[in-house]
């Protein structure tokens, strides 16, 4: 599947029919064997006999859709799902998965079609391989935008079922081995693309031997030569260490035995991946990495793992600072041991890691863990926390609350790569959160109610500010209020996706309330002006009235129709007047009292009465910077396309020109009475350059109790007469007023004048 058609997976005609023709000697002849059902079956002795034929029977149809196609290597192209199928079963998962894995290339392109694999296999079979047919013909490059819709279906499909990214992982490994029969230019996009997503998806879920074995196999595609390099590099050393590693082995295996303890030794080698990762971040040569070998110890039970670090650190004198305890606190993907680098024979740094099995087979199989578990122990169930659940859950919930392709992205590559910090609730529970989280996504991290209404917060005890990082061991607690609510400036500083996504579904709600009530407003309004009284409400008789209105204007619900109007997507007087012919068909006439007031004196552009506008409408309502209005100004309103309403100053050239060009789009507003909010302004000073002039025109404003929010200066202060821009906060006309007034009074100023574009 996946890269199937790019990879070595690639399918090329039977023989007779082309170059790629399979005859007594070729590779197709010699490798036979490997595409029988057999290769697999000898790994299936957990199934069932109802499972295991059923799988058989899974095989024959791919077999049949596959027949006559050659892999790029001379290979059937049937060793492919073979292949995928072996590395399921080593995960020991159910049989429905294996006959996804062996059907996972016959959909749409062999013939067989979902209704065929429905009838013969069932819905779930059939949903598996449906979900990774579609994922097939997905490419990504992490740094477009425009693949982000890939990765999202992708990400979702695993998070509804995960044996589909299972069995993806299992197919991209596969066409991994067998890249370097694919053509030489392919080697880049697929091993980067194994590297950038694949490899961090295996790591996310504890796949780690998955997750090692891609990085190297990407490493060794994307730079052979410095694979090449590094790989006899490390076979040297190896050589040279052979006796050190076997002495090592020696004294440790020596030190358990006299303590009485059954322990299972296993060296390890660092990848090659990893130790030229190590190099290029820390500036090292190839001699200056210390920590290439190492060794395993698995034990019985949890408290063995404490006892032999005891042994060990008895045996060698531990580094200092090179102590990690993972049993206690483990990683975000469930990863769980203990670790100590040692200092050995020769003074060499050898690294140990303590684990019992259980924690071993979570620590190579992760996720899939779930099903070796079941197998394992029939009776026994297996909790999700430690699995991955949480975060593939946590996929679905941000889905829902994003429904925009990059916005997901961006929410869930933070989590791909998680460095995580381990911090403690008052109450001593531990929070794993990645490296650079601020104590926002941490109260986000324990409910997202809490999040919401997050006002102060303190750690260890003392008050911080909320965007400050939490770091290993901190003690945080979260100050909480029912008034307070999401500030669009913590989306410039938290870290998780959880937080970026609650924040931004709360904001876009809060938009849309506001923004339905702006449209219902409007609405009412415009048809005032047709002579209506007021707009029918949704119940009862109108509702059928409703229907057919909601048909016009194609949207699904009344609130989605006067959100529309108040963000500008439509216009209310033409809703209006639809409005009104439905009323009118239904017997209703306009008041033609009502109609003649409405009209008298209305400007002929402005036909749907006029909107109040006094500083609470946030998000619906906008004031255009072109022109910054302030109470006091004559104003009209713009209904940019999607942007709500923009308040202009009606001689604003801005303005102007849009009314020639779009006059349907502006409506009548007009400043409310008593608003409730200050509103900004721009004022330019134009001022003799001395020692002081800022501090006296600042007092200047001060003395109107109006309020500078921001000021601008021109670069080159050396010059005799200078700018200054202003933006100050003001009540109405009449205070701004009496501010420029106190500015054209100050020594040393020459001219004080709002910056309007004026026509």
């Amino acid at each position: 599947m996946g890269t199937a058609s790019n990879t070595s997976s690639s399918k090329t005609p039977a023989a007779g029919t082309g170059s790629h023709a399979a005859t007594p000697s070729s590779p197709a002849v010699a490798n036979a064997t490997a595409a029988s059902f057999a290769s697999l079956t000898a790994k299936l002795d957990y199934l069932s006999p109802p499972d295991l034929e059923q799988v058989r029977q899974a095989y024959r149809l791919a077999d049949q859709a596959h027949l006559g196609q050659i892999r790029n290597s001379g290979e059937p192209y049937i060793t492919h799902p073979i292949a995928v199928a072996v590395q399921c079963a080593d995960w020991k998962l159910d049989a429905q998965a294996l006959m996804a894995a062996l059907l996972h290339d016959a959909l749409e392109d062999s013939g067989v079609t979902k209704i065929e694999l429905l009838q013969r296999f069932g819905s779930p079979v059939a949903e598996l391989v449906d979900g990774l047919t579609k994922l097939d013909k997905l490419h990504f490059n992490t740094r477009e935008e425009n693949q982000a819709e890939s990765f999202r279906k992708m990400l979702l499909a695993m998070a509804r079922d995960v044996r589909v990214i299972l069995i993806k992982l299992a197919d991209r490994t596969h066409n991994m081995r067998t890249l370097s029969d694919a053509p030489r230019e392919k080697w880049t996009r697929i091993a980067s693309e194994t590297l950038d997503i694949y490899a961090p998806i295996a790591h996310r879920l504890g796949l780690n031997q998955t997750y090692r074995e891609l990085q190297n196999l990407a490493f060794r595609h994307l730079r052979p030569w410095r694979y090449t390099i590094l790989h006899k590099a490390v076979t040297k050393a190896r050589s040279r260490r052979k006796d050190l590693i076997q002495k090592v082995q020696q004294e440790v295996d020596t030190a358990f035995a006299n303590n009485g303890m059954d322990v299972k030794i296993v060296g390890r080698e660092k990848t090659l991946y990893s130790i030229y990762r190590k190099m290029v971040e820390k500036h090292l040569s190839f001699a200056r990495v210390t920590d290439i070998y190492g060794f395993r110890v698995l034990v019985p039970t949890v408290l063995d793992c404490y006892t032999a670090l005891g042994i060990l650190h008895q045996l060698y004198k531990p580094v200092p600072g090179k102590f990690k305890d993972h049993i206690a606190i483990a990683k975000l993907n469930g990863y769980q041991s203990l670790h100590t680098t040692l200092v050995g024979p020769s003074g060499i740094n050898v690294e140990f890691q303590i684990r019992t099995e259980a924690m071993h087979l979570v620590a190579e199989s992760g996720v899939a863990a779930h099903w070796l578990y079941k197998v394992n122990n029939p009776q026994g169930t297996v909790t999700g926390d430690w699995l991955g659940s949480k975060w593939l859950q946590s996929l679905l919930d941000i889905e829902d609350e994003t429904r925009d392709a990059a916005e997901f992205w961006e929410h869930v590559k933070v989590d791909l790569f998680p460095d995580a910090v381990y911090v403690f609730t008052p109450k001593s529970r531990i929070m794993a959160l990645p490296r650079g989280a601020t104590v926002v996504d941490f109260a986000y991290a324990i409910h997202s109610n809490i999040g919401d209404h997050t006002q102060a917060a303190k750690i260890n005890g003392e008050q911080v500010p909320l965007r400050t990082e939490i770091r290993n061991g901190d003690v945080i607690e979260i100050v909480t209020t029912a008034e307070s609510t999401p500030n669009p400036a913590w989306l410039s500083f938290v870290r998780t996706a959880r937080a970026r996504s609650k924040i931004r579904h709360y904001l876009k709600t809060l938009a849309q309330t506001e923004s339905e009530h702006l449209g219902e407003q409007m609405l009412a309004q415009a048809l005032r002006a047709q002579g209506i009284e007021k707009l029918p409400d949704e119940a009862g008789i109108n509702k059928p009235l409703w229907e057919k209105l909601l048909r016009f204007s194609g949207n699904k619900t009344r609130a989605e129709l006067l959100t529309d109007i108040g963000i500008g997507k439509r216009i209310a007087s033409i809703v209006a007047k639809r409005l009104l012919t439905l009323l009118t068909d239904r017997g209703e006439k306009p008041d033609a009292l009502l109609l003649t007031r409405e009209r008298y004196g209305a400007d002929e552009t402005v036909s749907q009465g006029s909107v109040l506008i006094d500083g609470s409408e946030n998000a619906s309502v906008r004031f255009a910077p072109c022109c910054r209005p302030v109470p006091g100004d004559a104003i009209v309103g713009y209904l940019g396309r999607g942007e709500g309403l923009i308040v202009h100053a009606d001689d604003c050239a801005v303005a102007l020109k849009l009314k020639r060009k779009d006059s349907e789009r502006f409506i009548g507003v007009e400043w409310s009475d008593e608003p409730v909010r200050a509103f900004e302004t721009e004022v330019v000073v134009t001022v003799t350059n001395g020692k002081g002039v800022l501090a006296r025109v600042a007092t200047a404003v001060a003395a109107a109790e109006a309020d500078i929010t921001h000021i601008d200066m021109d670069n080159d202060t050396a010059q005799e007469v200078i700018d200054l821009r202003f933006l100050i906060a003001v009540r109405d006309l009449k205070q701004l007023d009496a501010a420029m007034h106190n500015l054209r009074r100050t020594p040393s100023v020459l001219k004080a004048q709002r910056a309007k574009l004026i026509q």
